[in-house]
């Protein structure tokens, strides 16, 4: 898709700074994918393997306060 969009100059230089993007094409690839990415709800079956879950872990007591 083609876009003719205006954006902060500063802005997109410290972008370029901070990413290591090397051009403004790629930056904005990477920041339209972290966004999506942070605002997707999550789902707990998708962590599967990047997290160990407790197997022992008991919310219920934990509620209770034992």
């Amino acid at each position: 898709m083609k876009l003719n969009i205006e954006i902060d100059d500063e802005l997109v230089r410290e972008g370029l700074r901070v990413s290591g993007a090397k051009t403004e094409k790629e930056l904005i690839h990477l920041a339209l994918k972290e966004l999506v990415e942070n605002r997707r709800p999550l789902n707990l079956l998708d962590l599967e393997g990047r997290i160990e879950f407790d197997e022992g872990y008991g919310y219920k007591d934990l509620r209770r306060g034992s």
